[in-house]
């Protein structure tokens, strides 16, 4: 839709500035009928903005990790998965203006944040009981160790994208795993 790639290119050139609705619509080449056409308010575009990248991701990780052939293949997947977004330039910059002042301060984006990281959440606790049903993660406790795998995880991407991280997104993300791994009383799968 050319108003979202227009907000995304809007909120990156602004570098954390506000941006308004006539910069984008200019940016889009479209009239302001066409804005309220699809969107209630500016808010509401980057709250869509955030919620089809949050559903796209979410795409992505589920698809890679269905086809790994055990639990720790599937933690695997998705660590890399996460962080690969990191290494990849469109991407980043998405990533990066979604998480501008500018968006954080749409009405309802910490509620919209918020559903995302339990969807992730979520997905780690399956992995995580998949392992325990298999045996092959003895020291699992499902729901608190997916909570502390996406800390880590979390962190491990803000610090990819502020550029604080010492290490590449792969390397980081063959530590994150060898960690929770090890911590899950498993061995490391066989690349």
């Amino acid at each position: 839709m050319r108003i979202i790639d227009a907000a995304y290119r809007c909120l990156a050139e602004a570098e954390g500035a506000p941006v308004s609705i006539t910069e984008i619509l200019a940016a889009a080449g479209l009239s302001t009928r066409a804005f309220y056409r699809h969107f209630e308010s500016k808010d509401a575009l980057f709250l869509a903005m955030f919620r089809r990248d949050g559903i796209r991701v979410m795409a992505e990780l589920r698809s890679l990790t269905s086809t790994a052939n055990s639990p720790a293949e599937a933690l695997g997947a998705l660590v890399n998965g996460m962080l690969h977004i990191t290494a990849d330039n469109r991407r980043r910059r998405r990533v990066l203006a979604l998480s501008s002042g500018e968006a954080t301060r749409a009405r309802g984006y910490a509620e919209e944040r918020a559903r995302a990281l339990a969807e992730q959440e979520e997905l780690i606790v399956e992995i995580l009981q998949a392992g325990q049903a298999d045996g092959s993660f003895p020291w699992t406790d499902p729901e608190p160790d997916a909570r502390s795998i996406r800390a880590v995880l979390g962190q491990a991407f803000e610090d990819q994208m502020t550029g604080a991280a010492r290490d590449d997104a792969a390397t980081v993300a063959a530590q994150i795993t060898g960690f929770a791994l090890r911590a899950l009383g498993a061995e490391r799968p066989a690349n």
